[in-house]
């Protein structure tokens, strides 16, 4: 069942709006879904936390962070050519926790906008590199994502692209995914579970942030509520749901 926020946007409000990258994303996917969670405060029903991934990026957090106080590359990077380190900063921590992130105010909507980054590298420039982890169990070795599906993938690193530019920093356009895959062809599990790792450059741009930004505005600001997307898997079940009279019959 869904349920209600506490609070949805009041256009009339000084105070900054916090819209975060998963807002940006939902905004993206599905305007009237937007709407009705930021503006009317009707949240849509919730999915089960994938735990699961959830720990692989604890670990490899975990691990990296070893690197990071050494100011030394991860095997990882070197196996893949990557001049840089793992970056050191007082708020890192902070930049990785869920609903803080690095955050940055967009005067021209009144919006904070935030996103919880993975891990952030340094190369040799001084450039930061976002990077942002993934897990998965499939067959076949994972070295590229260009499936309709992974856009989302690619707006997310570029988000925190845009966040880390806005604070001032370097950002360099290449950024990665450090993709676990779950080994299925080993004969027994005996409580362990064995990843191949790849390492997934992206050449990100921003430029469509600024702009999306306005459209939320517009949107959020307006007191009609948006059509649904036809690919809104939601809206679609809401409409054929809506469409169902009567009780269903026993068989």
């Amino acid at each position: 069942m869904a349920t209600p926020r506490k609070k949805g946007f009041d256009p009339k409000s000084e105070t900054p709006f916090k819209i975060s990258r998963s807002g940006i994303e939902q905004f993206t996917s599905c305007m009237r879904c937007f709407y009705n969670e930021r503006r009317l405060g009707i949240a849509p029903p919730r999915t089960l936390p994938f735990t699961l991934n959830s720990a692989v990026d604890a670990l490899l957090k975990k691990e990296f962070d070893l690197y990071r106080e050494r100011k030394e590359p991860h095997p990882l990077m070197v196996g893949n050519n990557i001049a840089a380190v793992p970056f050191s900063h007082p708020d890192l921590e902070k930049w990785r926790t869920n609903k803080i992130g690095v955050q940055f105010h967009h005067a021209k909507t009144n919006f904070l906008v935030f996103g919880a980054v993975d891990d952030i590298w340094v190369n040799e420039q001084g450039q930061l590199i976002v990077v942002d982890y993934k897990s998965t169990a499939k067959n076949d070795d994972i070295t590229s994502l260009d499936s309709g599906w992974h856009f989302s993938y690619k707006r997310q690193l570029e988000v925190y692209q845009w966040l880390l530019r806005q604070n001032g920093f370097d950002v360099s356009k290449t950024c990665y995914w450090v993709y676990a895959n779950g080994d299925k062809s080993k004969d027994r599990f005996d409580a362990t579970l064995s990843f191949r790792m790849t390492v997934i450059p992206y050449e990100g741009s921003d430029k469509w942030i600024e702009k999306t930004l306005g459209k939320i505005r517009e949107c959020i600001d307006s007191e009609t509520l948006p059509e649904p997307s036809e690919y809104c898997d939601l809206c679609r079940f809401v409409k054929e749901v809506g469409g169902v009279s009567g009780s269903a019959k026993k068989p």
